[in-house]
């Protein structure tokens, strides 16, 4: 788990294709020697495992699904990454419960500045975009921010001037595509709550009867 803060942004030293699959080489400032081999990090968001280290490198494998899901195999040496080591316990949560499965690939299609804020708007898949709701929580390119609208074509976030400078946002054209993962809660909720959906909707009855309320 992850909490969508980034600790460092990286760039890309390699990234070789092995079919569809893929090597992603990535260097950092982040402590590495305080990272293991088989350690978790979140890379753009996506949850990747530590292969390898160097004083100041990491590698890791990307499987075809990541390849399929999210926008890590677009990378090219020099591309900028926003890193994120995996939650301990006892740490302070100061984001959102990020995951590191990215739902879908999105993409800014259009970006305001305004009073040295960023208001950026994204379109998604609509499958994925009922999952967000205003004031609710998203992660983009593993960065957790605050949905400040949804429309029928996707959300608008504001994006504070540390964020914009600190993280590859500062970095985004209109058209580029970025990796989304909504808030894990919603997808639950919908899983738990589909078969009564299915037999005729949820009523104050059939929560009573299941314990809900």
């Amino acid at each position: 788990m992850f909490t969508g803060l980034i600790e460092d942004a990286g760039r890309v030293v390699s990234f070789h294709r092995r079919g569809e699959a893929g090597v992603l080489a990535v260097e950092t400032a982040l402590p590495t020697a305080e990272v293991a081999i088989g350690d978790s990090v979140a890379v753009n968001g996506v949850c990747l495992t530590v292969t390898a280290r160097s004083d100041r490198s990491l590698t890791f494998d990307v499987s075809p699904e990541s390849m399929s899901r999210s926008s890590i195999g677009k990378l090219c040496s020099g591309s900028r990454v926003n890193l994120e080591r995996a939650l301990r316990l006892g740490d302070r949560l100061g984001g959102h419960i990020v995951s590191g499965h990215v739902d879908c690939a999105g993409k800014l299609s259009r970006s305001e500045n305004r009073s040295g804020n960023y208001q950026l708007q994204f379109t998604l898949p609509p499958e994925h975009a009922r999952y967000l709701v205003e004031k609710g929580s998203v992660t983009i390119d593993g960065i957790s921010l605050t949905v400040n609208a949804v429309s029928r074509e996707g959300f608008s976030v504001n994006i504070i001037p540390h964020t914009y400078s600190n993280t590859t946002l500062g970095q985004l054209t209109v058209g580029d595509v970025v990796n989304i993962e909504t808030d894990i809660i919603g997808k639950y909720v919908e899983r738990l709550t589909s078969p009564w959906r299915s037999e005729g909707g949820l009523s104050m009855k059939t929560l009573a009867e299941n314990g809900f309320i």
